[in-house]
């Protein structure tokens, strides 16, 4: 018999910043899979808070202190590109509510059409459904960085809460998506 080919997966998103709702997803697919790459890119559509490289020293602290053994890559351009380059057979995307389901259904089609990358979407904790990135961003931005203790790690309350002081934001710049 042939030696069988380990499943690498993607979990790609901004990441900006990580929320706990992200480490519960993450938790849930290192079981799922040989290995997992966290991929966090940019999106021309959304103005980041953290640079990229950031994001993904904060994203490697928080994996760190979870004890997830994930791994953590940045990358620009096409997310089929970035998993075939790593090697990836599957991208893992997680579900929050039923206004993500048109999207990712339709994401997820287009990804097996054109490159062959599967799909599987994992139900978001019911604790995290409501967490966004951009909710989180406006609720920094108005002050109150320490009433998000239930949906960030506390590493990045930390780091948010310098990076409001240093680079404060106003609620109304923050995007929803």
């Amino acid at each position: 018999m042939g030696k069988e080919q380990k499943t690498i997966a993607i979990l790609p998103g901004m990441f900006d910043p990580i929320t706990c709702g992200h480490v519960d997803l993450i938790r849930r697919s290192v079981r799922l899979f040989d290995e997992l790459i966290i991929a966090i890119g940019s999106n021309p559509e959304k103005a980041a808070l953290f640079s990229l490289q950031e994001r993904r020293s904060l994203t490697e602290r928080v994996l760190e202190e979870s004890n997830l053994p994930a791994r953590v890559e940045t990358y620009q351009g096409l997310t089929m590109d970035f998993a075939r380059d790593v090697g990836a057979t599957v991208m893992v995307r997680g579900i929050r509510n039923t206004a993500d389901v048109q999207f990712e259904i339709q994401l997820a089609l287009t990804h097996r059409a054109v490159s062959d990358l599967e799909t599987v979407f994992i139900l978001t904790d019911e604790e995290h459904a409501f967490t966004s990135s951009s909710l989180i961003k406006q609720i920094a931005a108005g002050g109150k960085v320490d009433m998000l203790t239930r949906l960030l790690p506390q590493t990045v309350i930390d780091v948010l809460r310098i990076k409001m002081q240093d680079h404060p934001i106003k609620p109304h710049d923050v995007k929803e998506h």
